[in-house]
C-alpha cells in the first residue's frame, strides 16, 4: 500500500503554548494527533509524551500482536507511562491527552481514539466522521437531549468523560475499516473541528486534493495548511493540529 501524507500543528491565535502534538511514522504506516487537556498542569508534556512513545512500542511488538491490539496496548501503555510521571512528580498531577491514530496494515485501517480529537475519512466527495468523541456533550447527544447543531452552543463542550493519563487505566475505542483505493482520512484536534465546519473542511479538502488518485504530497500539505488557516481565521482560540494520509494504491 503506497501512502502519502502530511501534518503540521499551530498555537492558533489565543494560547500561550501549544498543548497539541502530532506523530507522523510512515515507516509503520502509523499517525496520530494528541491534544494535552486544557487548564491542567502538563497538558503539553502528556502529549508530547504521546507522540514519543508510540512508534518504539509499534516497532517492538508490531511483529507479537494483531493490529486492533497493537493500537489498543499501545495507547494503553501511553496512558500508564503519563499517569505515572504525573504520580512522580507532583507539579504535573492531573496531566492528560487526547489521542486520535490511524494505523494502515493489509487492506484495512484501524482507528483508535480517547477524547475528542477525530478521525474523519472524504470517500467519493463526502466527508464522514469515523470517531465518537468522549465528551460530555457526545454523551447528551448519545441521550438525546438535544442534537448536533444544539451541542455547538453547550458551555460544556470541552468537557472529556475520558482521556490518557488522567487514570491509572483507560478504554480505548478501536475498530477498523476497509480501506478503499484513494479514501483520504483527516485526524484533527477540537482547535480545528471546533471552529470549521464539516462542510467547510470538506471544500478545503476537495479544493487542493480534487484529484485523489494523482495528489503528491504538497497537495495534501497545502490542504493542511489552509484547514489550519481556516481555524485562525474563524477565532484560533484553541491550538489546531491536522494530519492527512491517504493510500492511492
Amino acid at each position: 500500500m503506497s501512502i502519502i501524507h502530511a501534518g503540521a500543528t499551530d498555537i492558533g491565535r489565543k494560547r500561550k503554548t501549544n498543548q497539541d502534538s502530532i506523530c507522523l511514522d510512515p515507516a509503520h504506516h502509523f499517525f496520530a494527533v494528541a491534544d494535552g487537556m486544557g487548564g491542567h498542569n502538563g497538558g503539553d508534556i502528556a502529549s508530547q509524551m504521546t507522540a514519543a512513545l508510540m512508534p518504539p512500542f509499534l516497532t517492538k511488538f508490531r511483529s507479537e500482536l494483531e493490529p486492533k491490539d497493537l493500537v489498543s496496548r499501545c495507547i494503553q501503555h501511553v496512558n500508564q507511562e503519563i499517569h505515572r510521571k504525573s504520580d512522580e512528580e507532583p507539579e504535573l498531577k492531573g496531566m492528560g491527552t487526547t489521542v486520535a491514530v490511524l494505523y494502515y496494515h493489509g487492506n484495512k485501517v484501524w482507528i483508535g481514539n480517547v477524547g475528542d480529537s477525530r478521525v474523519y475519512m472524504m470517500h467519493n466527495g463526502e466527508l464522514f466522521q469515523l470517531t465518537r468523541d468522549h465528551s460530555f456533550v457526545q454523551e447528551k447527544l448519545n441521550m438525546g437531549v438535544y442534537n448536533r447543531k444544539d451541542a455547538l452552543l453547550d458551555k460544556q463542550k470541552n468537557v472529556l468523560v475520558r482521556s490518557v493519563g488522567f487514570e491509572p487505566e483507560v478504554i480505548v475505542d478501536v475498530f477498523s475499516y476497509q480501506v478503499c483505493k484513494n479514501d483520504l482520512f483527516l485526524i484533527c484536534s477540537d482547535g480545528l473541528h471546533g471552529k470549521v465546519s464539516d462542510k467547510d473542511i470538506l471544500y478545503i479538502l476537495q479544493k487542493n486534493i480534487p484529484i485523489p488518485a494523482q495528489a503528491k504530497n504538497s497537495d495534501l500539505q497545502n490542504a493542511v495548511k489552509e484547514l489550519i488557516h481556516q481555524a485562525n481565521e474563524n477565532g484560533g482560540q484553541d491550538n489546531i493540529s491536522v494530519v492527512l494520509s491517504l493510500a492511492q494504491e
